[in-house]
C-alpha cells in the first residue's frame, strides 16, 4: 500500500508547476488503473505494510475515491480555465485523496479515526475557498462541528478499547470485553453522523449547497461512505450488544420517507440531489444495523452505487449552472430544447437514481430491503413508500428540468463540451458495468 502512497506523496510537487492540470489528472487516472491490478484476493488482507493494508471493502471503497477525485480534476476545467487558484486546488484535492486512502486503508483504529477527521480539513478549504456563495462559512462551520462534536466520544470510546484488549488492530477485533450502553453510543455516534442519519443531517444540504462542484463530488462520493465503512468495522466488537439497533432502523427509515418528502418540493438542483443522498443513506443504516449477511452487502455495493450516481448528477447540475448562472429549477426548465444531447445523461443518471435495471443500486436495494424485511415485517410499510417516493422525486428532477417552456433569457442552443461527456461516461459505465460481475462487490464477507 506506500507504494501508492508514495506516488500520491510525490504528486503535491508537481502542483506548483504552471499549467499541470491535465498532467495531474492524467497520472491519477494511472494511479487508478495501477491499483485496480493490485487487488490481492477476495476475503482476507492484502497488500500489507506498516499501517496499511486493504481488504475487499477497502479495495472498492480507495478505488472509489481515487475514481472520484480524477473526475473531480475533470469537473472542474473552469477553475483551470480562469486561473482561479489552480495550483491550490490541484493540491487540496490531491491532499485529500491521500487523507482518504489512508483512512480506508488503516489497520489500526487509531490511524483509522486521525486520517477520518483529517479529510474534514481539506473538504472545509474546497467549501470556503471555491464555494459559490458568502453563506459558505456558515455551511463550513456546520460540517466541522457536527462532524467533531460526535467524533470526540469515539476517540474516548477507542482508548477503553486499547484498554481492555491491550491493541487496536482492526482486522483481530474481538467482542469479549464489557460492552455498556454509553460505550455503544460513543463508537456509533460518529459514523451515523457522518452518513448522516436523519435528526443528524442538516450540516448535508448546507454543505453541497455552498461547496463548488468538486466538493459536492466528494461530499457525496466518498465523504458520506467514512460513516458505513466505519460502522462495517466497528460492529465486530458491538455485534453481541445490538439491542438498540431498532431505534437507528426506525429513525432512518421514517426519516428516509419524510426526506423523500422534502425533497418533492425542493426547487435548488443541489438541494434536491443532496436530499435524495440522505434518503439512501437511510436504507444504508437500516441493512447494516439488521447486522445480517444481505445487509452487510447490501449497504457496501449501495453505497459504491451512490457514491457513483450521486456524483454525476451533481456534474450535471453543475453543467446546467454554469450555463444558465442558476440551479432553481424554475430558471432551468425545458433543457431538452436547450441542451438536447445533455438530455439523455439527465436520464441514464435519473434512472439509476431511483434503482432501475441494470444498474448498481438496484443489486443494493434489493439486498437492503431482504435484509429489513427479514429482520421485521413491519419495516415493509416505510420500504414502500421509501421506494415509491425516491422514483417519485427523481421523476420530478428529471421532467420538471427537461420539459416546459425553457427560460426566455438564455441562448437558444447550446452544446455540451467532450470533456463533460467523457465525464459523465465515467460516473455511468462503472456503475452498469459492476453488474455484470456483481460478486466483486456483494459476495465479500
Amino acid at each position: 500500500m506506500l507504494k501508492f502512497l508514495i506516488f500520491l506523496i510525490f504528486l503535491t510537487p508537481l502542483c506548483l508547476l504552471n499549467n499541470s492540470w491535465w498532467m495531474i489528472q492524467s497520472l491519477m487516472f494511472l494511479l487508478c488503473f495501477l491499483f485496480m491490478f493490485s487487488m490481492s484476493g477476495l476475503f482476507y488482507w492484502g497488500n500489507l505494510s506498516y499501517l496499511f493494508g486493504s481488504d475487499l471493502i477497502s479495495f472498492g471503497l480507495i478505488l472509489l475515491s481515487m475514481w472520484i477525485c480524477v473526475l473531480m480534476v475533470m469537473a472542474s476545467e473552469s477553475i483551470f480555465r480562469y486561473n482561479y487558484y489552480n495550483n491550490l486546488f490541484l493540491f487540496i484535492v490531491i491532499l485529500l485523496l491521500i487523507m482518504l486512502y489512508c483512512t480506508f486503508s488503516s489497520l489500526s483504529m487509531f490511524s483509522f479515526y486521525l486520517f477520518f477527521e483529517g479529510s474534514l480539513i481539506p473538504t472545509l478549504f474546497l467549501i470556503l475557498g471555491w464555494g459559490y456563495q458568502p453563506e459558505r462559512l456558515q455551511a463550513g462551520i456546520y460540517l466541522l462541528f457536527y462532524t467533531l462534536l460526535a467524533s470526540l466520544p469515539l476517540l474516548v470510546g477507542m482508548f477503553y478499547i486499547y484498554n481492555c484488549l491491550g491493541m487496536l488492530y482492526i482486522p483481530l477485533l474481538i467482542n469479549n470485553f464489557f460492552v455498556n450502553n454509553l460505550f455503544y453510543l460513543c463508537m456509533i455516534m460518529a459514523f451515523l453522523v457522518k452518513m448522516p442519519m436523519f435528526l443528524v443531517h442538516l450540516w448535508l444540504p448546507k454543505a453541497h449547497v455552498e461547496a463548488p462542484v468538486s466538493g459536492s463530488m466528494i461530499l457525496a462520493g466518498v465523504l458520506l461512505k467514512l460513516g458505513g465503512y466505519g460502522l462495517l468495522r466497528i460492529f465486530v466488537v458491538l455485534m453481541s450488544f445490538s439491542m438498540f439497533n431498532y431505534v437507528w432502523i426506525s429513525i432512518s427509515l421514517v426519516g428516509g420517507v419524510i426526506v423523500s418528502l422534502i425533497c418533492m418540493r425542493q426547487t435548488d438542483l443541489k438541494s434536491l440531489i443532496a436530499y435524495s443522498s440522505v434518503a439512501h443513506m437511510g436504507i444504508v443504516i437500516g441493512g447494516l444495523m439488521t447486522l445480517n449477511y444481505w445487509g452487510f452487502c447490501g449497504s457496501y455495493v449501495l453505497m459504491i452505487a451512490h457514491g457513483l450516481c450521486s456524483s454525476g448528477l451533481f456534474c450535471l447540475a453543475n453543467i446546467s449552472y454554469e450555463r444558465l448562472g442558476s440551479r432553481s429549477l424554475l430558471i432551468n426548465k425545458g433543457l431538452m430544447s436547450f441542451m438536447p444531447s445533455m438530455t439523455m445523461w439527465w436520464f441514464l443518471l435519473s434512472s439509476c437514481n431511483m434503482a432501475a435495471p441494470p444498474s448498481l443500486n438496484l443489486l443494493g436495494e434489493i439486498s437492503l430491503l431482504n435484509s429489513l424485511v427479514g429482520w421485521s415485517w413491519l419495516t415493509m410499510y416505510t420500504l414502500i413508500f421509501l421506494s415509491f417516493f425516491s422514483a417519485a422525486y427523481t421523476l420530478y428532477l428529471y421532467s420538471y428540468s427537461q420539459h416546459g417552456l425553457y427560460y426566455s433569457g438564455i441562448y437558444s442552443c447550446s452544446l455540451g463540451y467532450l470533456r463533460e461527456y467523457l465525464l459523465l461516461f465515467l460516473h455511468w459505465f462503472p456503475l452498469n458495468l459492476l453488474i455484470l460481475d456483481s460478486d466483486i462487490v456483494s459476495f465479500w464477507l
